[in-house]
């Protein structure tokens, strides 16, 4: 039985790199420590595709499963971490825009404990996702310069 969905956050940025660049940047699943401050440590145990099972580690608590539950090579990808009875879904896409890329991060929460987990967890959300974000842009914007200078 799905529980409906209790709390939507979302976050936007524009980065002044092509999409293409920010989804290398995601498919490098265990590198994401490296521009995502909330993650200690992420790993899929086989390819960034629907339905591969991995670990994620935030930098404070403990680690949970997760699964890719969407992903559109280019455009999107959506991570689903679970304990039991509660979800929480992290759904990013990058779309084409004059100038580089709009990058946007959603998350939000389901099952039948997410009313327990949602307030503490929404809390630590709302405060480091527009960090990740701004963190993201850095991370992809130095990293494409850096490729642009050594391509010279």
């Amino acid at each position: 039985m799905e529980i409906a969905q209790f709390m939507h956050i979302e976050e936007s940025i524009h980065i002044a790199v092509p999409s293409a660049v920010v989804d290398q940047i995601w498919s490098e699943v265990d590198r994401w420590h490296l521009w995502d401050p909330d993650t200690k440590q992420a790993r899929l145990n086989g390819p960034f595709a629907v339905g591969t099972n991995g670990r994620i580690v935030p930098s404070k608590g403990v680690g949970i499963p997760m699964t890719v539950t969407e992903r559109s090579a280019g455009r999107s990808f959506t991570v689903e971490g679970y304990i039991p009875l509660f979800r929480i879904h992290f759904e990013h896409t990058v779309s084409t825009v004059d100038g580089g890329s709009t990058v946007t991060h959603r998350v939000w929460f389901t099952g039948a404990l997410a009313f327990l987990f949602r307030p503490s967890v929404a809390k630590r959300v709302r405060e480091g996702l527009p960090i990740t974000m701004r963190s993201l842009k850095a991370y992809a914007e130095k990293r494409h310069q850096t490729l642009n200078n050594n391509a010279e």
